[in-house]
């Protein structure tokens, strides 16, 4: 794997060689997961998916069979929702999803025509009151529930100075579509080079910049948690691509 990331062959791994290794990962990790459902919707073989083909194959039996209230009303919810999203991701209109229009659907957050969806989708699980913003209280919801009433831990406390301080820009006490889009979609943080960075950092013993394969070997606990070798999967299998 470290020769393949080395891509000038010099002998050394870079933190943009490491950079676009990892996006290459995160893009084939991506295509695989759709090559692998793929033929669980394509129902009549066409090489496209369309609509009623993925509805029917996800909401058929629920569609029928009537399930009780709650189930009724989560089922009732989603419907729409993937609707919706599928129309987003479906860029002839034609209802029915080519290869990318259906890896657009499956993995929004990584197509820029998706990044409406994905805010618009965000904000409808964390607004509870459905007054169209997330206030703080929405959005500490959504990663502690205090059920015992008691204190709040301090991790939950830094939290809320995070919302106050980073999230809500604009200082109104909530958090609006654009500041949403901001917070989990940030135009200037990426993630492949972050990770690259960390990795470069931790095992680069004689400060150089780069990396060789010594340097990797010797650190390579770093690398098998990391997306650099798919969190170590890439360990176990065969590398012509």
């Amino acid at each position: 794997i470290v020769n393949r990331i080395d891509d000038n062959k010099d002998g050394y791994v870079t933190t943009e060689e490491l950079k676009n290794w990892i996006k290459r990962v995160q893009k084939r990790y991506i295509y695989e997961n759709v090559a692998k459902v793929w033929k669980d919707y394509d129902l009549n073989k066409d090489d496209k998916i369309a609509w009623e083909e993925y509805k029917q194959a996800t909401y058929g039996y629920y569609l029928e069979e009537f399930q009780d209230a709650t189930d009724q009303h989560s089922f009732k919810k989603m419907l729409p929702r993937d609707e919706r999203r599928f129309k987003t991701a479906d860029l002839d209109g034609d209802l029915a999803a080519t290869r990318e229009e259906f890896t657009a659907f499956l993995h929004p957050e990584e197509f820029e025509h998706m990044k409406n969806i994905v805010v618009l989708e965000t904000l409808e699980d964390i607004d509870k009151n459905e007054d169209g913003f997330v206030d703080q209280d929405e959005y500490i919801a959504d990663m502690f529930a205090n059920e015992e009433g008691g204190p709040e831990p301090d991790w939950v406390i830094t939290e809320r100075e995070q919302f106050s301080d980073f999230r809500d820009l604009n200082k109104d006490g909530k958090m609006d579509k654009e500041e949403i889009q901001h917070w989990i979609l940030p135009q200037d943080y990426d993630h492949a080079l972050a990770e690259a960075r960390h990795l470069v950092y931790e095992s680069d013993v004689d400060k150089d910049q780069k990396l060789t394969k010594e340097e990797i070997l010797d650190n390579w606990n770093m690398f098998v948690g990391s997306q650099a070798t798919n969190y170590g999967e890439d360990l176990t299998r065969n590398h012509d691509e």
